[in-house]
């Protein structure tokens, strides 16, 4: 989905009815920060406010989520692309997520290995101090291939503005978190919560 397209599609549409973003907000019993995060694409409406705002603006949620007027001989079809594509997102997300795993495991328990051999055997000091460098290096590099899979996939919305966003990389790694949510700070309200992982952006 083109969320700069569907935000401008929105803001189109609500001048188009005469309400001001705080009016629409008003109606929808959201801020008109939240409003504005949709029209300049920096976020998409959750599920729960896409009929309710569909209504407001007299236009259907395929017309929304395409983010143009849909002609009703091409409804069926972009209604499909629509699907299309949120299931595709989806599936990479998950595909993200278990890269991940995979990737942090395997490293953990290579450099493991490699640390518990360096340890276990008579051998050399260099060659000792080279399997512990190594087995530290694929302990790291594991973990660093997991976190950058695992922090691209899908996005977080904030508790408080409903922002969905993608983490930086030092805020992801010293983020306290469970297996769906993660303590971050929004970029859009600036506040400080355990945020939800989301599988679309």
């Amino acid at each position: 989905m083109d969320q700069v397209k569907i935000g401008k599609f929105i803001s189109q549409m609500r001048k188009e009815k005469g309400l001001t973003q705080k009016q629409l907000g008003e109606e929808l019993l959201i801020s008109d920060k939240t409003v504005s995060k949709w029209e300049t694409g920096k976020g998409m409406p959750e599920v729960s406010l896409m009929l309710p705002l569909c209504e407001k603006l007299g236009i259907n949620v395929n017309e929304l989520l395409t983010g143009e007027r849909i002609p009703d001989e091409d409804y069926k079809k972009k209604a499909e692309e629509n699907i299309m594509n949120i299931m595709r997102e989806k599936e990479e997300s998950i595909r993200k997520i278990i890269v991940s795993v995979i990737a942090g495991v395997t490293g953990i328990l290579a450099g493991c290995t490699l640390i518990l051999v360096s340890g276990v055997f008579n051998m050399e000091t260099w060659q000792r101090g080279l399997l512990l460098a190594i087995g530290i290096i694929v302990m790291i590099g594991g973990i660093a291939v997991a976190a950058i899979e695992d922090m691209t996939a899908g996005t977080y919305e904030c508790k408080y503005c409903g922002t969905r966003f993608v983490p930086s990389a030092a805020s992801y790694l010293f983020g306290v978190h469970t297996i769906t949510r993660r303590s971050l700070t929004c970029p859009k309200c600036g506040k400080r919560s355990y945020c939800k992982r989301r599988l679309t952006h």
